[in-house]
């Protein structure tokens, strides 16, 4: 079979530069190492074989894992959950702060915000600098929450790394520091870009 009817069969011919699509595709499987396949992950798709898609999945599932905990001990959503873990023990703050500390708008965390004031986990008070800025901090039963979630938080990272010795655990830490920076700079560049 010659080269142009291969093209013709692959339905190459006759349409403009598809043709150059068929040629690339060729040189790049070409390329390709032959070890490839015998790659540990060989069986995974490229992209969850990336360092990047372990580390969500590893995050998806602590995530997951940590709602279901707090939803059971203390009632809390996962919006919720972070909002009190973002108040935390400290001094009140507006609403457009707590909303950039959990990357989310005002209007996505007001609702939740609603539910944990009516809970009276949460207290609103005008700003006194600004009375049209609310500001919002725990209660003492919204404390009692946090606490729980803190607690709560150091068992689930003790029993995460309770296989691993504390040479270990130091060398992850600053490999994900390390990273962390570098993620944070490819995120500014991409910004840069539009």
């Amino acid at each position: 079979m010659s080269t142009i009817s291969g093209l013709a069969g692959a339905g190459f011919v006759g349409r403009g530069r598809c043709w150059q699509r068929f040629w690339m595709n060729r040189s790049l499987k070409k390329a390709e190492p032959a070890t490839a396949a015998a790659a540990p992950d060989g069986e995974l798709a490229p992209i969850t074989a990336m360092m990047s898609s372990r580390l969500m999945v590893l995050a998806n599932l602590l995530r997951r894992g940590a709602i279901l905990r707090y939803k059971r001990m203390v009632g809390l959503s996962s919006v919720e959950f972070g909002l009190v873990a973002s108040l935390g023990r400290r001094p009140p703050m507006s609403v457009a702060r707590l909303a950039e500390a959990v990357g989310m708008d005002k209007g996505q965390i007001s609702r939740a915000l609603a539910g944990l004031v009516s809970r009276k986990l949460v207290s609103k008070t005008a700003n006194p600098g600004d009375s049209r800025e609310v500001l919002v901090s725990l209660t003492r039963t919204g404390l009692v929450a946090h606490d729980a979630i803190v607690a709560g938080g150091l068992e689930r990272n003790r029993r995460l790394l309770e296989q691993m010795d504390r040479e270990e655990v130091a060398l992850l830490l600053s490999q994900i520091d390390r990273l962390t920076r570098k993620a944070e700079q490819m995120l500014a560049a991409e910004r840069e870009l539009g």
